[in-house]
């Protein structure tokens, strides 16, 4: 009788196939920001953005004045009054392609935001690293 020739799943093929499953794994970002009127505002664009893209990216809100919001916020290594801290994948600085470096801490970058509370990022700019994420293969 011949012998058939079944499909044998290696070591190989079993850790590819998990890799594989890592990668198509969607973002997951971390809001954690105070639930005041002017943070409220400033981060409409944004959610109403993720909002968008359904199962594209999972997100997480966080009160930034909860226990877990303060824990968030230390280990991220940061202290005093900080109205929004945006990770993504536990990560908040990143080089845009442009080479310049952006911490998604505080306000955005806009002329709503209060100048001493005004970080150095922009709505787009979380956007942009998103979608860089989903495009990565």
């Amino acid at each position: 009788m011949p012998a058939l020739n079944k499909p044998r799943l290696t070591l190989a093929t079993v850790l590819l196939s998990l890799a594989a499953s890592v990668h198509a794994a969607p973002p997951t970002v971390e809001i954690v920001a105070m639930a005041h009127p002017p943070v409220i505002a400033s981060l409409k664009p944004l959610r109403d953005w993720l909002a968008r893209q359904g199962d594209k990216v999972s997100v997480v809100e966080i009160d930034a004045e909860s226990p877990s919001g303060e824990r968030k916020l230390s280990a991220a290594g940061l202290r005093g009054h900080i109205p929004i801290l945006i990770l993504i994948d536990g990560r908040h600085e990143f080089t845009r392609k442009d080479g310049v470096k952006v911490a998604l801490v505080k306000f955005p970058a806009i002329k709503d935001s209060p100048p001493g509370m005004r970080g150095n990022w922009l709505t787009k700019d979380v956007q942009d690293l998103l979608i860089g994420h989903a495009t990565k293969p």
